[in-house]
Protein backbone atom coordinates (compact mmCIF):
# COMPACT_ATOMS: atom_id res chain seq x y z
CA UNK A 1 0.00 0.00 0.00
CA UNK A 2 1.33 3.38 -0.96
CA UNK A 3 1.06 6.08 1.65
CA UNK A 4 -0.95 9.19 0.86
CA UNK A 5 1.06 11.79 2.74
CA UNK A 6 -0.85 14.74 4.07
CA UNK A 7 1.20 17.57 5.50
CA UNK A 8 -1.65 19.05 7.45
CA UNK A 9 -1.97 20.51 10.90
CA UNK A 10 -4.29 17.79 12.17
CA UNK A 11 -3.31 16.68 15.65
CA UNK A 12 -3.61 13.38 17.45
CA UNK A 13 -6.76 14.31 19.35
CA UNK A 14 -8.77 15.53 16.36
CA UNK A 15 -7.67 12.47 14.37
CA UNK A 16 -8.94 10.04 16.99
CA UNK A 17 -5.53 8.76 18.06
CA UNK A 18 -4.33 8.76 21.68
CA UNK A 19 -1.99 11.51 22.83
CA UNK A 20 0.56 9.03 24.19
CA UNK A 21 1.33 5.38 23.40
CA UNK A 22 3.58 2.73 24.89
CA UNK A 23 2.90 3.49 28.54
CA UNK A 24 3.47 7.20 27.91
CA UNK A 25 6.88 6.54 26.34
CA UNK A 26 5.95 8.20 23.05
CA UNK A 27 3.97 11.36 22.38
CA UNK A 28 1.84 11.39 19.24
CA UNK A 29 2.22 14.44 17.02
CA UNK A 30 0.76 15.45 13.68
CA UNK A 31 -0.47 13.01 11.09
CA UNK A 32 1.98 12.64 8.22
CA UNK A 33 0.54 9.76 6.21
CA UNK A 34 -2.38 7.44 5.71
CA UNK A 35 -3.28 4.39 3.66
CA UNK A 36 -5.87 1.70 3.22
CA UNK A 37 -5.01 -0.04 6.46
CA UNK A 38 -3.80 2.63 8.82
CA UNK A 39 -2.48 6.06 9.63
CA UNK A 40 1.05 7.28 10.33
CA UNK A 41 1.81 10.00 12.85
CA UNK A 42 4.96 11.85 13.64
CA UNK A 43 5.93 11.42 17.26
CA UNK A 44 8.68 11.82 19.79
CA UNK A 45 10.22 9.64 22.48
CA UNK A 46 9.41 11.44 25.72
CA UNK A 47 12.62 10.46 27.52
CA UNK A 48 15.10 11.31 24.75
CA UNK A 49 13.27 13.65 22.40
CA UNK A 50 14.07 11.33 19.47
CA UNK A 51 11.66 11.74 16.53
CA UNK A 52 9.76 8.56 15.68
CA UNK A 53 7.05 7.35 13.32
CA UNK A 54 3.92 5.89 14.94
CA UNK A 55 1.73 3.63 12.81
CA UNK A 56 -1.88 2.88 13.77
CA UNK A 57 -3.91 -0.02 12.38
CA UNK A 58 -7.51 -0.84 13.40
CA UNK A 59 -7.63 -4.01 15.48
CA UNK A 60 -10.84 -5.02 13.71
CA UNK A 61 -9.12 -5.08 10.33
CA UNK A 62 -10.06 -8.24 8.44
CA UNK A 63 -6.41 -8.83 7.52
CA UNK A 64 -4.17 -7.06 10.05
CA UNK A 65 -0.60 -6.72 8.85
CA UNK A 66 1.15 -4.58 11.43
CA UNK A 67 2.11 -7.52 13.66
CA UNK A 68 3.65 -9.37 10.71
CA UNK A 69 5.53 -6.24 9.72
CA UNK A 70 6.82 -5.90 13.28
CA UNK A 71 8.03 -9.51 13.20
CA UNK A 72 9.90 -8.85 9.96
CA UNK A 73 11.63 -5.86 11.53
CA UNK A 74 12.55 -7.98 14.55
CA UNK A 75 14.00 -10.64 12.28
CA UNK A 76 16.11 -8.01 10.51
CA UNK A 77 17.03 -6.05 13.65
CA UNK A 78 20.52 -4.59 13.59
CA UNK A 79 20.81 -4.72 9.80
CA UNK A 80 22.00 -1.59 8.03
CA UNK A 81 19.20 0.23 6.25
CA UNK A 82 16.42 -1.54 8.19
CA UNK A 83 14.23 0.56 10.52
CA UNK A 84 14.58 0.05 14.24
CA UNK A 85 11.36 -0.60 16.12
CA UNK A 86 10.76 0.73 19.63
CA UNK A 87 7.32 -0.53 20.55
CA UNK A 88 4.49 -2.72 19.34
CA UNK A 89 1.23 -3.18 21.20
CA UNK A 90 -2.45 -2.42 21.39
CA UNK A 91 -3.79 1.02 22.23
CA UNK A 92 -7.56 1.14 22.48
CA UNK A 93 -9.00 0.07 19.14
CA UNK A 94 -5.66 0.06 17.33
CA UNK A 95 -2.49 -1.93 16.88
CA UNK A 96 0.44 0.46 17.21
CA UNK A 97 3.99 0.25 15.90
CA UNK A 98 6.65 2.81 16.82
CA UNK A 99 9.73 2.92 14.61
CA UNK A 100 12.40 5.17 13.11
CA UNK A 101 11.36 8.31 11.28
CA UNK A 102 13.01 8.91 7.90
CA UNK A 103 13.35 11.49 5.16
CA UNK A 104 11.67 11.39 1.74
CA UNK A 105 11.44 8.28 -0.41
CA UNK A 106 13.17 7.80 -3.75
CA UNK A 107 10.00 8.52 -5.72
CA UNK A 108 9.59 11.93 -4.06
CA UNK A 109 13.26 12.72 -4.64
CA UNK A 110 12.81 11.59 -8.24
CA UNK A 111 10.15 14.28 -8.63
CA UNK A 112 12.38 16.90 -7.03
CA UNK A 113 15.21 15.99 -9.42
CA UNK A 114 13.07 16.47 -12.52
CA UNK A 115 12.10 12.80 -12.90
CA UNK A 116 15.54 11.75 -14.09
CA UNK A 117 18.47 10.52 -12.05
CA UNK A 118 22.03 10.76 -13.33
CA UNK A 119 23.96 7.61 -14.15
CA UNK A 120 26.11 8.15 -11.07
CA UNK A 121 23.13 8.43 -8.75
CA UNK A 122 21.47 5.32 -10.21
CA UNK A 123 24.65 3.26 -9.78
CA UNK A 124 25.13 4.40 -6.19
CA UNK A 125 21.48 3.69 -5.43
CA UNK A 126 21.67 0.29 -7.12
CA UNK A 127 24.53 -0.83 -4.89
CA UNK A 128 22.72 0.19 -1.72
CA UNK A 129 19.36 -1.21 -2.79
CA UNK A 130 20.97 -4.53 -3.71
CA UNK A 131 22.55 -4.67 -0.26
CA UNK A 132 19.20 -4.01 1.41
CA UNK A 133 17.52 -6.78 -0.56
CA UNK A 134 20.41 -9.17 0.06
CA UNK A 135 20.06 -8.56 3.81
CA UNK A 136 16.39 -9.51 3.56
CA UNK A 137 17.19 -12.64 1.56
CA UNK A 138 19.89 -13.62 4.05
CA UNK A 139 17.13 -13.91 6.66
CA UNK A 140 15.14 -16.27 4.37
CA UNK A 141 12.64 -13.54 3.46
CA UNK A 142 11.58 -12.19 0.09
CA UNK A 143 10.20 -8.67 -0.09
CA UNK A 144 7.72 -8.94 -3.01
CA UNK A 145 6.88 -5.24 -3.36
CA UNK A 146 9.97 -3.52 -4.74
CA UNK A 147 9.20 0.08 -5.75
CA UNK A 148 10.84 3.50 -5.24
CA UNK A 149 8.22 4.53 -2.66
CA UNK A 150 9.48 1.88 -0.22
CA UNK A 151 13.10 3.08 -0.20
CA UNK A 152 13.74 6.13 1.97
CA UNK A 153 16.81 8.15 2.87
CA UNK A 154 17.66 9.09 6.44
CA UNK A 155 16.59 12.29 8.20
CA UNK A 156 18.30 15.44 6.90
CA UNK A 157 21.46 16.34 8.76
CA UNK A 158 21.84 12.89 10.31
CA UNK A 159 24.64 10.37 9.81
CA UNK A 160 22.26 8.29 7.72
CA UNK A 161 21.04 11.18 5.57
CA UNK A 162 22.22 9.43 2.41
CA UNK A 163 21.76 5.84 3.53
CA UNK A 164 18.94 4.12 1.66
CA UNK A 165 16.50 2.35 4.00
CA UNK A 166 13.81 -0.13 3.04
CA UNK A 167 10.45 -0.06 4.84
CA UNK A 168 6.97 -1.58 4.67
CA UNK A 169 7.26 -5.35 4.99
CA UNK A 170 3.55 -6.12 4.75
CA UNK A 171 4.06 -8.23 1.61
CA UNK A 172 7.21 -10.07 2.77
CA UNK A 173 7.19 -13.84 3.25
CA UNK A 174 9.65 -16.65 3.91
CA UNK A 175 11.12 -18.43 0.90
CA UNK A 176 12.81 -20.95 3.21
CA UNK A 177 11.57 -22.49 6.41
CA UNK A 178 13.71 -20.79 9.10
CA UNK A 179 14.07 -24.08 11.00
CA UNK A 180 14.45 -26.73 8.31
CA UNK A 181 15.99 -24.38 5.68
CA UNK A 182 13.80 -26.09 3.07
CA UNK A 183 12.92 -23.87 0.10
CA UNK A 184 9.25 -23.24 -0.65
CA UNK A 185 7.92 -25.36 -3.53
CA UNK A 186 7.49 -24.03 -7.03
CA UNK A 187 3.85 -23.30 -7.85
CA UNK A 188 1.82 -21.71 -10.59
CA UNK A 189 -1.50 -19.94 -10.82
CA UNK A 190 -0.52 -17.57 -8.03
CA UNK A 191 -2.29 -14.24 -7.64
CA UNK A 192 -0.47 -11.02 -8.40
CA UNK A 193 1.36 -9.46 -5.48
CA UNK A 194 3.38 -6.30 -5.71
CA UNK A 195 3.26 -3.27 -7.98
CA UNK A 196 2.53 -4.08 -11.61
CA UNK A 197 4.95 -1.52 -13.02
CA UNK A 198 7.98 -3.14 -11.39
CA UNK A 199 7.02 -6.79 -10.81
CA UNK A 200 8.85 -9.58 -12.60
CA UNK A 201 7.60 -11.37 -15.69
CA UNK A 202 7.30 -14.59 -13.67
CA UNK A 203 4.94 -12.83 -11.28
CA UNK A 204 2.76 -11.73 -14.20
CA UNK A 205 2.71 -15.36 -15.32
CA UNK A 206 1.35 -16.47 -11.95
CA UNK A 207 4.53 -18.22 -10.82
CA UNK A 208 5.59 -18.46 -7.19
CA UNK A 209 8.02 -15.67 -6.32
CA UNK A 210 11.54 -16.23 -5.03
CA UNK A 211 14.74 -14.21 -4.71
CA UNK A 212 15.10 -13.78 -8.46
CA UNK A 213 11.85 -11.82 -8.64
CA UNK A 214 12.97 -9.22 -6.11
CA UNK A 215 16.12 -8.69 -8.17
CA UNK A 216 14.25 -8.38 -11.46
CA UNK A 217 11.95 -5.80 -9.89
CA UNK A 218 15.03 -3.88 -8.76
CA UNK A 219 16.29 -3.88 -12.34
CA UNK A 220 13.01 -2.38 -13.52
CA UNK A 221 13.38 0.35 -10.87
CA UNK A 222 16.96 1.12 -11.97
CA UNK A 223 15.87 1.54 -15.59
CA UNK A 224 12.87 3.63 -14.52
CA UNK A 225 15.31 5.98 -12.78
CA UNK A 226 17.56 6.17 -15.85
CA UNK A 227 14.89 6.44 -18.53
CA UNK A 228 12.33 8.50 -16.66
CA UNK A 229 9.64 5.97 -17.54
CA UNK A 230 9.20 2.36 -18.62
CA UNK A 231 7.73 1.15 -21.94
CA UNK A 232 4.74 -0.44 -20.20
CA UNK A 233 3.64 2.71 -18.38
CA UNK A 234 0.47 4.48 -19.44
CA UNK A 235 -1.15 1.48 -21.13
CA UNK A 236 -4.92 1.84 -21.40
CA UNK A 237 -7.46 -0.90 -20.79
CA UNK A 238 -11.12 -1.22 -19.88
CA UNK A 239 -10.43 -3.00 -16.59
CA UNK A 240 -7.53 -3.37 -14.19
CA UNK A 241 -7.30 -7.05 -15.08
CA UNK A 242 -6.83 -6.21 -18.75
CA UNK A 243 -4.36 -3.49 -17.84
CA UNK A 244 -2.19 -5.89 -15.83
CA UNK A 245 -2.36 -8.35 -18.71
CA UNK A 246 -1.19 -5.70 -21.16
CA UNK A 247 1.65 -4.67 -18.84
CA UNK A 248 2.81 -8.27 -18.57
CA UNK A 249 2.68 -8.76 -22.32
CA UNK A 250 4.60 -5.55 -22.96
CA UNK A 251 7.35 -6.62 -20.56
CA UNK A 252 7.70 -9.92 -22.37
CA UNK A 253 7.80 -8.40 -25.84
CA UNK A 254 10.30 -5.66 -24.96
CA UNK A 255 13.81 -7.03 -25.63
CA UNK A 256 16.37 -6.23 -22.96
CA UNK A 257 18.55 -4.65 -25.66
CA UNK A 258 15.78 -2.12 -26.33
CA UNK A 259 15.01 -1.59 -22.66
CA UNK A 260 18.67 -0.78 -21.91
CA UNK A 261 19.50 1.00 -25.17
CA UNK A 262 21.70 4.04 -24.71
CA UNK A 263 22.99 2.99 -21.30
CA UNK A 264 26.13 1.08 -20.24
CA UNK A 265 25.99 -2.62 -21.11
CA UNK A 266 26.16 -3.51 -17.42
CA UNK A 267 22.44 -2.77 -17.13
CA UNK A 268 21.65 -5.30 -19.86
CA UNK A 269 24.02 -7.76 -18.19
CA UNK A 270 22.14 -7.27 -14.92
CA UNK A 271 18.73 -7.85 -16.50
CA UNK A 272 19.89 -10.91 -18.43
CA UNK A 273 21.46 -12.37 -15.31
CA UNK A 274 18.46 -11.98 -13.02
CA UNK A 275 15.99 -13.21 -15.64
CA UNK A 276 18.08 -16.36 -16.12
CA UNK A 277 18.16 -17.23 -12.42
CA UNK A 278 16.51 -20.46 -11.36
CA UNK A 279 13.65 -20.56 -8.89
CA UNK A 280 15.80 -21.78 -5.97
CA UNK A 281 19.11 -20.41 -7.22
CA UNK A 282 21.19 -18.20 -4.92
CA UNK A 283 22.05 -14.94 -6.72
CA UNK A 284 25.61 -13.65 -6.86
CA UNK A 285 24.99 -10.31 -5.17
CA UNK A 286 28.67 -9.34 -5.23
CA UNK A 287 28.77 -9.82 -9.00
CA UNK A 288 25.71 -7.62 -9.42
CA UNK A 289 27.06 -4.85 -7.19
CA UNK A 290 30.38 -4.95 -9.02
CA UNK A 291 28.58 -4.23 -12.29
CA UNK A 292 27.59 -0.81 -11.00
CA UNK A 293 31.01 -0.18 -9.47
CA UNK A 294 32.48 -0.77 -12.94
CA UNK A 295 30.11 1.77 -14.47
CA UNK A 296 31.14 4.37 -11.90
CA UNK A 297 34.83 3.71 -12.52
CA UNK A 298 34.45 3.75 -16.30
CA UNK A 299 32.83 7.18 -16.06
CA UNK A 300 35.42 8.60 -13.69
CA UNK A 301 32.99 8.71 -10.77
CA UNK A 302 33.26 7.58 -7.17
CA UNK A 303 30.68 6.22 -4.77
CA UNK A 304 30.96 9.32 -2.59
CA UNK A 305 27.34 9.78 -1.56
CA UNK A 306 26.89 12.90 -3.71
CA UNK A 307 23.46 12.00 -5.03
CA UNK A 308 21.56 14.29 -7.37
CA UNK A 309 19.35 15.60 -4.57
CA UNK A 310 22.44 16.56 -2.53
CA UNK A 311 23.75 18.88 -5.24
CA UNK A 312 20.42 20.61 -5.92
CA UNK A 313 19.95 24.34 -5.35
CA UNK A 314 23.63 25.20 -5.56
CA UNK A 315 24.62 22.51 -3.10
CA UNK A 316 21.90 23.33 -0.57
CA UNK A 317 20.21 20.01 -1.28
CA UNK A 318 16.62 18.87 -1.51
CA UNK A 319 15.70 20.59 1.76
CA UNK A 320 15.99 23.97 0.04
CA UNK A 321 13.43 22.81 -2.53
CA UNK A 322 11.03 21.99 0.29
CA UNK A 323 11.54 25.38 1.92
CA UNK A 324 11.01 27.16 -1.40
CA UNK A 325 7.91 25.07 -2.04
CA UNK A 326 6.64 26.02 1.41
CA UNK A 327 7.21 29.72 0.70
CA UNK A 328 5.55 29.44 -2.72
CA UNK A 329 2.53 27.69 -1.24
CA UNK A 330 2.33 30.27 1.53
CA UNK A 331 2.46 33.10 -0.98
CA UNK A 332 -0.24 31.47 -3.11
CA UNK A 333 -2.40 30.93 -0.03
CA UNK A 334 -2.05 34.59 0.97
CA UNK A 335 -2.87 35.78 -2.55
CA UNK A 336 -5.85 33.44 -2.65
CA UNK A 337 -7.10 34.69 0.73
CA UNK A 338 -6.77 38.33 -0.36
CA UNK A 339 -8.65 37.63 -3.59
CA UNK A 340 -11.36 35.80 -1.67
CA UNK A 341 -11.71 38.75 0.74
CA UNK A 342 -11.98 41.17 -2.18
CA UNK A 343 -14.63 38.98 -3.76
CA UNK A 344 -16.64 38.86 -0.53
CA UNK A 345 -16.31 42.62 -0.07
CA UNK A 346 -17.58 43.24 -3.60
CA UNK A 347 -20.47 40.83 -3.02
CA UNK A 348 -21.33 42.61 0.24
CA UNK A 349 -21.27 46.05 -1.42
CA UNK A 350 -23.52 44.80 -4.20
CA UNK A 351 -26.00 43.46 -1.66
CA UNK A 352 -26.17 46.88 0.08
CA UNK A 353 -26.47 48.87 -3.13
CA UNK A 354 -29.94 50.26 -4.10
CA UNK A 355 -29.76 48.43 -7.41
CA UNK A 356 -28.44 44.93 -7.99
CA UNK A 357 -27.46 44.65 -11.61
CA UNK A 358 -25.58 41.60 -12.84
CA UNK A 359 -21.95 42.49 -12.34
CA UNK A 360 -19.17 40.27 -13.67
CA UNK A 361 -16.39 40.12 -11.13
CA UNK A 362 -12.89 38.89 -11.84
CA UNK A 363 -11.72 36.09 -9.58
CA UNK A 364 -9.04 33.47 -9.71
CA UNK A 365 -11.67 30.75 -9.93
CA UNK A 366 -15.39 30.05 -9.47
CA UNK A 367 -16.93 32.02 -6.59
CA UNK A 368 -16.61 30.12 -3.37
CA UNK A 369 -14.06 27.71 -4.74
CA UNK A 370 -11.58 28.65 -2.06
CA UNK A 371 -13.95 29.14 0.84
CA UNK A 372 -12.26 26.24 2.56
CA UNK A 373 -8.57 26.54 1.78
CA UNK A 374 -6.86 23.19 1.76
CA UNK A 375 -4.06 22.48 4.23
CA UNK A 376 -0.49 23.07 3.18
CA UNK A 377 0.58 20.36 0.76
CA UNK A 378 4.25 20.22 -0.13
CA UNK A 379 4.00 18.77 -3.61
CA UNK A 380 7.19 18.47 -5.67
CA UNK A 381 7.05 20.25 -9.01
CA UNK A 382 8.56 17.87 -11.58
CA UNK A 383 10.33 19.20 -14.62
CA UNK A 384 8.70 18.81 -18.00
CA UNK A 385 9.27 15.40 -19.50
CA UNK A 386 9.36 14.93 -23.24
CA UNK A 387 9.21 11.17 -23.13
CA UNK A 388 7.02 10.80 -26.21
CA UNK A 389 9.48 12.65 -28.45
CA UNK A 390 12.41 10.71 -27.01
CA UNK A 391 10.56 7.45 -27.57
CA UNK A 392 9.84 8.32 -31.20
CA UNK A 393 13.45 9.32 -31.81
CA UNK A 394 14.65 6.13 -30.11
CA UNK A 395 12.30 4.02 -32.23
CA UNK A 396 13.49 5.66 -35.45
CA UNK A 397 17.14 5.18 -34.50
CA UNK A 398 16.48 1.58 -33.53
CA UNK A 399 14.75 0.88 -36.87
CA UNK A 400 17.63 2.49 -38.77
CA UNK A 401 20.15 0.28 -36.96
CA UNK A 402 18.12 -2.84 -37.63
CA UNK A 403 17.89 -1.94 -41.31
CA UNK A 404 21.64 -1.36 -41.50
CA UNK A 405 22.32 -4.66 -39.75
CA UNK A 406 20.01 -6.59 -42.06
CA UNK A 407 21.67 -5.10 -45.13
CA UNK A 408 25.19 -5.78 -43.91
CA UNK A 409 24.42 -9.21 -42.46
CA UNK A 410 26.33 -8.38 -39.30
CA UNK A 411 25.37 -7.89 -35.69
CA UNK A 412 27.29 -6.43 -32.78
CA UNK A 413 29.29 -8.94 -30.82
CA UNK A 414 28.64 -9.76 -27.17
CA UNK A 415 31.45 -8.93 -24.79
CA UNK A 416 29.85 -10.70 -21.85
CA UNK A 417 27.84 -13.94 -21.62
CA UNK A 418 24.89 -11.96 -20.24
CA UNK A 419 25.24 -9.00 -22.61
CA UNK A 420 22.93 -10.54 -25.18
CA UNK A 421 21.50 -8.04 -27.64
CA UNK A 422 18.50 -10.31 -28.16
CA UNK A 423 17.15 -10.14 -24.64
CA UNK A 424 17.17 -12.73 -21.90
CA UNK A 425 16.04 -16.23 -21.19
CA UNK A 426 13.40 -16.60 -18.55
CA UNK A 427 13.85 -19.69 -16.43
CA UNK A 428 11.21 -22.31 -17.15
CA UNK A 429 11.22 -24.35 -13.96
CA UNK A 430 12.82 -24.57 -10.51
CA UNK A 431 15.81 -26.38 -12.00
CA UNK A 432 16.33 -23.70 -14.62
CA UNK A 433 19.50 -23.76 -16.66
CA UNK A 434 21.99 -20.94 -17.09
CA UNK A 435 22.00 -20.66 -20.89
CA UNK A 436 24.70 -19.13 -23.00
CA UNK A 437 24.65 -17.09 -26.18
CA UNK A 438 21.94 -19.09 -28.01
CA UNK A 439 19.29 -18.10 -25.52
CA UNK A 440 15.66 -17.47 -26.33
CA UNK A 441 15.51 -13.69 -26.84
CA UNK A 442 12.44 -13.04 -24.69
CA UNK A 443 12.51 -15.87 -22.21
CA UNK A 444 9.35 -17.67 -23.29
CA UNK A 445 10.67 -21.04 -24.35
CA UNK A 446 11.09 -21.82 -28.03
CA UNK A 447 10.49 -18.43 -29.60
CA UNK A 448 12.80 -17.52 -32.46
CA UNK A 449 15.01 -14.46 -32.59
CA UNK A 450 13.16 -12.93 -35.52
CA UNK A 451 9.67 -13.50 -34.18
CA UNK A 452 8.44 -11.91 -31.00
CA UNK A 453 6.34 -14.61 -29.33
CA UNK A 454 2.71 -13.84 -28.75
CA UNK A 455 0.47 -15.16 -26.03
CA UNK A 456 0.11 -18.52 -27.77
CA UNK A 457 3.88 -19.05 -27.61
CA UNK A 458 4.26 -18.51 -23.90
CA UNK A 459 5.82 -21.48 -22.15
CA UNK A 460 4.83 -22.48 -18.63
CA UNK A 461 6.39 -25.37 -16.69
CA UNK A 462 4.92 -28.84 -17.18
CA UNK A 463 2.12 -27.61 -19.41
CA UNK A 464 3.73 -27.13 -22.80
CA UNK A 465 2.62 -24.23 -24.97
CA UNK A 466 -0.44 -22.44 -23.71
CA UNK A 467 -1.69 -18.87 -23.80
CA UNK A 468 -0.61 -16.40 -21.18
CA UNK A 469 -3.32 -16.53 -18.55
CA UNK A 470 -4.03 -13.38 -16.63
CA UNK A 471 -7.44 -14.46 -15.38
CA UNK A 472 -8.99 -14.95 -12.00
CA UNK A 473 -5.97 -16.63 -10.42
CA UNK A 474 -3.94 -13.51 -11.21
CA UNK A 475 -6.47 -11.14 -9.73
CA UNK A 476 -7.78 -12.94 -6.67
CA UNK A 477 -9.06 -10.77 -3.87
CA UNK A 478 -7.71 -11.27 -0.40
CA UNK A 479 -9.93 -11.53 2.64
CA UNK A 480 -9.65 -7.83 3.26
CA UNK A 481 -10.96 -7.05 -0.20
CA UNK A 482 -7.66 -5.68 -1.43
CA UNK A 483 -6.46 -6.71 -4.85
CA UNK A 484 -3.05 -8.34 -4.69
CA UNK A 485 -2.26 -6.82 -8.06
CA UNK A 486 -1.38 -3.20 -7.45
CA UNK A 487 -2.09 -0.28 -9.75
CA UNK A 488 0.59 0.40 -12.33
CA UNK A 489 0.32 4.13 -11.82
CA UNK A 490 0.92 5.01 -8.15
CA UNK A 491 -1.85 7.05 -6.53
CA UNK A 492 -1.43 10.77 -6.57
CA UNK A 493 0.54 11.67 -3.48
CA UNK A 494 -0.93 14.34 -1.29
CA UNK A 495 2.40 15.84 -0.35
CA UNK A 496 6.16 15.73 -0.50
CA UNK A 497 7.40 14.15 2.71
CA UNK A 498 6.66 10.44 2.49
CA UNK A 499 8.22 9.96 5.88
CA UNK A 500 7.19 6.35 6.23
CA UNK A 501 5.01 3.87 4.39
CA UNK A 502 1.84 2.55 5.95
CA UNK A 503 0.05 -0.64 5.05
Amino acid sequence: MTTHVIASSSNSVSSGAPTFVGNHQFKVGRRVGEGSFGVVFEGVAVATGTPVAIKFEPRKSEAPQLRDEYRSYRTLAGTSGIPQTYYFGQEGLHNVLVMDLFGPNLEDLFDICGRKYSLKTVCMLAKQMLSRVQSIHDKYLIYRDIKPDNFLIGPPGSKTANVVHIVDFGMAKHYRDPKTKVHIPYRERKSLSGTARYMSINTHLGREQSRRDDLESLGHVFLYFLRGSLPWQGLKAATNRQKYERIGEKKQTTPISDLCEGFPEEFAIYMNYVRKLGFEETPDYDFLRELFSKVLKANGEEDDGMFDWVTLNGGKGWEASVKQSTRDHGRRDRDRDRERDRHRERASNQALAPQTPNIRTSTTGPPGADSNPSPLILTPQPAAVTGSRRDRDRDRERERRRLDASQSGTAPGNLHPYASTTGAVHSQAPSAFRPGGNADPYGYGNGSVNQAPGRQQTMTPNTGNRPLEMGRQQMSTRQDGRMNGQQDEPPQKGGFMSLICCR
